[in-house]
Order: structure tokens, then sequence, then C-alpha cells
């Protein structure tokens, strides 16, 4: 246990390069070695495109760029300026502790360079990333959901952590009145159809029946997206009789942010908008089909999952040649779980 260090200000780096909703998910662990050791200088190492999850972090001293490297471009040195600051760093500012909560070859690859007595992580991890590692705990149940086993390496490490808490250091007094109009009578629902796995997507003309859904109720709708979402959300937009808000590619990360503080529910895919919904606190209705919602669904008791559990799912294929999971997933059942949150939340 880090009480023995005899350093008041101990140096931590939490290792946690991706991906959106893994970084969120890892928050929590933040917020309990914050509460461990408050006086300690934390420093998070975190790939360039989820860095902004990270922004202004209240709890975090310093995050760390790690470059994206494949092993031939680690040895040939093409990302020359980013690797060779951190190679620097890692080499001439020590820490008293090093976590590694992504247990992969290429956190391994900084664990193994960053000097540090201590240097925490699971055992029997892929790719042999444990063996980077001076302290290996023993592996947590991986049918937990991601939070609770990136907590349990904050618990072995200090007090039990409370409760999992998530902050976010993005803007929140972002202005989004250019995209979503102020309509103080009509409740705002966010739809978030994209996803980076195509075998994760629900069909366009189920989000259109969706959309016409919720106008139906009375709900202001704007469909979310990044830029490479664009040609999917018109897809969707193509069949919806109702008006609705199409801000595919429109929002940074704090402006999405700030919309779906503003949203009542959303309704997102598995996707990392989902994870950054339930951080902020907002009910998610969560469409499921290739994965598992209990290690990766919307973290809270709030939120919807909504899937059919076929005996195939979850398979975790990216392709699939015949996705009913979801496919067949009925417009009627994901309307159903929006009352549910609804009459939860004591609105309908």
């Amino acid at each position: 246990m880090m009480h023995h260090n005899p350093s008041p200000h101990p140096r931590i780096l939490l290792v946690k390069l991706s991906s959106f909703g893994d970084v969120l998910h890892g928050l929590p662990t933040l917020e309990a070695l914050r509460d461990a050791y408050p006086l300690a200088h934390i420093t998070w190492l975190v790939e360039a495109a989820y860095a902004p999850l990270l922004a202004g972090h209240p709890a975090l001293d310093e995050v760390w760029i790690a470059p994206r490297l494949r092993p031939a471009e680690f040895f040939s040195g093409s990302n020359p300026a980013a690797l060779r600051w951190l190679v620097q760093q890692l080499r001439t500012r020590p820490f008293d502790l090093v976590v590694d909560v992504q247990g992969l070859l290429k956190s391994a690859v900084w664990v193994a360079l960053a000097q540090s007595p201590r240097k925490v992580g699971y055992d029997k991890t892929r790719e042999l990333s444990y063996l980077a590692l001076t302290e290996r705990v023993k592996p947590f149940d991986p049918e937990a959901h991601a939070v609770w086993r990136y907590l349990n390496l904050a618990h072995y490490l200090g007090p039990p952590p409370t409760l999992p808490r998530f902050r976010l250091g993005l803007d929140a007094a972002v202005d989004i009145s250019a995209l979503i109009p102020a309509e103080p009578d009509r409740p705002l629902a966010v739809l978030h159809p994209g996803a980076r796995w195509a075998s994760k997507l629900w069909p366009p003309a189920s989000w259109a029946r969706l959309t016409e859904w919720f106008h139906g109720q009375g709900f202001l709708v704007a469909v979310t997206g990044s830029a490479a979402d664009r040609e999917l959300v018109a897809g969707i937009t193509a069949q919806c009789r109702a008006p609705r808000l199409n801000l595919a590619g429109a929002t940074s990360l704090s402006q999405l942010a700030g919309i779906l503080r503003k949203a009542r529910l959303a309704v997102t895919t598995d996707t990392g908008a989902m994870h950054l919904a339930a951080a902020l606190g907002t009910p998610v209705a969560a469409l499921f089909g290739p994965t598992a919602p209990w290690r990766t669904g919307p973290f809270g008791d709030v939120h919807q999952v909504v899937r059919q559990g076929l005996s195939c799912s979850p398979c975790f294929k990216r392709q699939c040649p015949d996705p009913r999971c979801l496919s067949d997933l009925l417009p009627e059942m994901v309307e159903a779980a929006c009352e549910k949150i609804l009459s939860s939340a004591g609105i309908s």
C-alpha cells in the first residue's frame, strides 16, 4: 500500500489510453486515487483523440499525450516529436506509482518506460502486458462492469473507494444556443444513431419512426453524430416526416456534452455518446446487440438497456451477415423503454 511512501506529495501516473467510453469509465478511479492521496500530483496518459474528455478535470494535475504507434513505427520513429517528448518525460520524471488501467501491449510499452518502483495493474491481462508490472492484482470478474473493474485497482491501493463519481472538466457553460433553440415548453430528446461497428447500428427507418414518436410526445428532437455520421443521419432524416434538428458533424465535444446535459433523455447505440450522457447524469435508452451491457452498458440506475437477448448475442463481432439482434429490434420496444425512463423521472 502506498502509505509507506515517504513522499508527502507522491507522483502518480494513470495509464488509460483509449477509448471514449473506457476513459470515462476510468474517471471514478481517478477520483478514488485523488481521495486516497489528496496531495498527490496525478498525471493521466491518454491518446490525443480522448484527451478533450480530461481537459480541465479538477482531480488531475497533468494530461500527457501518448502517440498511437504501430510496433514498426515505434522502432522507426515515424512520429518523432510526440514520441521523443513522451519518452523523455517518462525517463526524466520518476513516479512513485504507475497504475495501468488499460492492460494491453500499447499501455505496457509506456509502463515499462516509466521510472517507478511501483507499477500496478491486473495480472493475466492480454498481450502479456502484465510483464511490465511490479505488482499484479488478482484478475477481476470479466463480466463485471468496467467501472467496477477499474475502481478495484484504486481499492487495492488505498481505502475502499466511495461510490463511483463522474466529474468532467468539459466546459459546463458552453454556449449551445446556436445549435438548440430556446423552447422552454418542449423537453429535449437526443438521438445518437452512429457507432464505429456496423453491427451496432439500428435501421434508419426505425430511427425515423422513433423521431416521429418523440415529436408526437411534444419533444424537441436533436439527432447528433460525428462528421462521419452525416450520411447515416441524412438517411434517417430523409425517411422522417417530423421536424428535427440534424446536428451530425456540427458539435464540438464540449457542445455535445452541453446538449446531452440539457436533454431530458438520450437514445443511443453502444457508443461514446452513451457513456458521455451517463457520466453527465442524463438518462439513456441504450440499444444493444453484439455487445454485453453488463460489461459496458450505461453506468447507473436511471438508464434502460433495450436488447432482444438472442442466443447469439453478445457475439462481439464488428460485422454480421444477419444482424437480427438490432434489425429486428422494434421501435415499440425503444418507445416503451423511453416511457419507463420518463415515468420514473416523474415527467410523463
